[in-house]
């Protein structure tokens, strides 16, 4: 996908997802209930507070850090994010899914903010990710995805505290 082929309607239904996804999150852990935020659908999945801190970690580390090398840098070359190895590295399961579901609303604002100040150019600025060559608002559309696929393994975890 290249900045050209993204319509406003997608556009700002992408950034009404993305902006609603730290209330989803609150929301699941607040459902959950402390005693099921370490719940894991299998030895391969997260729980609720290791999503919390992938979100987290991901959004300072890895979405705000290359928006702003994107609007920043002439064709940056970004960096990806490794978040199984900083997931057992940071020990995730041992730290406040609230605390750390907070910090992910608190950068995601900050990413929304940036992104709100913008101009439809920029969009249109480029960098090369994973050997290809995307564009901010490609960018975006994969943090749109990316928020995607935790939802449906959050709502996989809350499927399974109420059975």
């Amino acid at each position: 996908m290249n900045a050209p082929d993204t319509r406003p309607t997608e556009w700002s239904q992408a950034i009404e997802r993305i902006a609603a996804m730290p209330a989803f999150l609150e929301a699941a852990i607040h459902e959950a209930g402390d005693e099921n935020l370490g719940l894991r659908p299998s030895d391969d999945d997260f729980s609720l507070t290791e999503h919390a801190c992938h979100l987290r970690d991901l959004e300072r580390e890895g979405y705000l850090l290359r928006v702003r090398r994107i609007l920043a840098e002439e064709s940056p070359e970004l960096e990806g994010f490794d978040g199984t190895a900083v997931a057992q590295e940071r020990d995730y399961p041992r730290q406040d899914a609230h605390a750390a579901a907070r910090e992910f609303g608190a950068a995601r604002a900050e990413l929304l903010a940036l992104l709100a100040s913008v101009g439809t150019q920029a969009l249109h600025r480029e960098a090369r990710f994973g050997g290809r060559r995307i564009t901010l608002a490609d960018l975006v559309t994969l943090v749109d995805a990316h928020d995607g696929e935790h939802r449906l393994e959050i709502e996989r975890i809350l499927d399974d505290v109420d059975e």
